[in-house]
């Protein structure tokens, strides 16, 4: 899921009916079978769901009541992604506490496939049948090393570029989206055109900050922190040095903003005219009309187009943890409610993009266009860059608290105070001890 998903409104379609709950809507008949005998004992079943910001279930959860009399959904939504981490840590320790459903933020499922045999095996109940649904890349993310799979995807955040038309004319630079596309076909070409940027425009800066671009390019890697084998990698990636280092030089040579995202500056910045392009999943759009309101409009557009291929930036999974009374109907809500009538609902709503391919295919999602983004085919854009996503980066058990390192070292260059070699030494040093937590803890 996106850092906040309450940037996007929208009608909600048509609940789908219920003679088509059981295959186009998610369900198993087996799981289905299984609730109906409960029901029919007059058993009344509670699933929770633990979520965190903003799913965009809630009139899902009283649909899929009325087609199931016998079950009581409730939610326990957590104000961020830490808390949710916190509390799921928490309960998992103590072997009790765990909602029947846990969301799991991209970022940190990894964490969790280290501890598989906590959460159910979705094959027990249908998933080698449902995995066919998803882009094989989401379907990998959930999938442990022994083959088990823990979760079924939501949500995916799929990367193009946003750039300021404006800004873009000031530096003689094109500002069509199809010719805007042609501009990027790598990160080298990317920075190069920010120095050509800067040089004609130097009031302004190319991107706003080094902590948005290095999670970007990053995470096109194969392998950043950990091998496939879950050996984390240090100093020994050099991919992963040569990536830190086209972002450094691209804080000193100006290109950077410097701003910290998420913060009051960087939310305010998109109000002036602090920087030119940013990359961006389809959640992201949202953000940048809400910060940047009227100033904004018509002045940013988004390109069919991202540095080196396709990227992702954030997205869930729905898990059932073996704490649950109830996996069977738990595993059988999961599906309903990552099923592609349902993905199609909540984007709608709230804008979290499909993993789903069904959902690509439907005129609610294609043919979806962004006014404040001078009418931007969003939906057959970011169709295509989710297609465009062909290579799953191995993710190590810890890999967010190491990206949070890197993250800080950056800033501190950001800052000026570090210099870019003891940023990065000080980085390979914490992230080493980050890494090793899982041998002694």
């Amino acid at each position: 899921m996106r850092p906040s998903a309450g940037y996007r409104t929208a009608a909600v379609l048509l609940a789908c009916s219920l003679t088509l709950l059981a295959s186009a809507c998610g369900g198993n008949d087996q799981s289905s079978a299984s609730a109906n005998a409960k029901a029919d004992d007059g058993q009344k079943i509670e699933l929770t769901i633990a979520t965190f910001n903003e799913f965009g279930y809630a009139d899902l959860y009283s649909e899929y009541e009325s087609l199931h009399p016998n079950i009581k959904i409730t939610e326990r939504t957590a104000a961020t992604v830490d808390e949710h981490i916190k509390n799921l840590d928490d309960n998992l320790a103590a072997g009790s506490g765990m909602a029947d459903i846990e969301a799991m933020e991209v970022s940190w499922i990894y964490k969790y496939l280290a501890k598989a045999d906590k959460f159910v095996d979705l094959r027990q109940y249908g998933a080698d049948e449902l995995t066919p649904r998803w882009l094989d890349w989401k379907v990998a993310g959930a999938t442990s090393t022994d083959g088990r799979i823990i979760g079924y995807g939501t949500d995916i955040g799929p990367m193009a570029m946003c750039y300021r038309k404006d800004l873009f004319a000031k530096a003689g630079l094109p500002t069509d989206r199809a010719e805007v596309a042609k501009l990027f076909p790598d990160w080298a070409s990317y920075f190069s055109y920010g120095r050509k940027f800067k040089s004609k425009v130097p009031g302004s800066a190319w991107y706003s900050s080094a902590t948005v671009t290095w999670d970007a390019m990053r995470n096109q890697l194969i392998e950043a922190y950990y091998s496939n084998q879950d050996r984390y990698l240090g100093a020994e990636n050099e991919r992963l040095r040569k990536t830190w280092d086209q972002v450094v030089d691209g804080t000193e040579q100006g290109l950077s903003a410097k701003l910290t995202a998420w913060s009051d500056a960087w939310n305010k910045s998109f109000r002036s005219d602090a920087f030119a392009t940013i990359a961006c999943p389809g959640w992201l759009l949202g953000v940048i009309q809400d910060n940047a309101g009227s100033y904004g409009k018509g002045k940013w557009d988004v390109a069919d187009v991202f540095p080196g291929g396709g990227g992702n930036w954030g997205g869930s999974y729905l898990t059932v943890p073996t704490q649950s009374a109830n996996p069977e109907e738990a595993a059988e809500l999961a599906a309903w409610l990552t099923a592609p009538e349902q993905q199609i609902k909540v984007f709608k709503k709230v804008g979290s993009f499909p993993s789903t391919t069904d959902a690509y295919d439907s005129p609610q999602v294609k043919s979806q266009v962004n006014p404040y983004f001078n009418n931007a085919p969003v939906g057959k854009i970011f169709i295509d860059r989710a297609q465009n996503v062909i290579l799953k980066q191995h993710k190590g058990p810890r890999d967010g608290e190491i990206n949070q390192v890197f993250t800080e070292a950056l800033q501190r260059i950001e800052s000026g105070k570090q210099s870019p070699a003891a940023a990065w030494k000080q980085a390979l040093r914490d992230s080493d001890k980050a890494a090793n937590v899982r041998k002694t803890g």
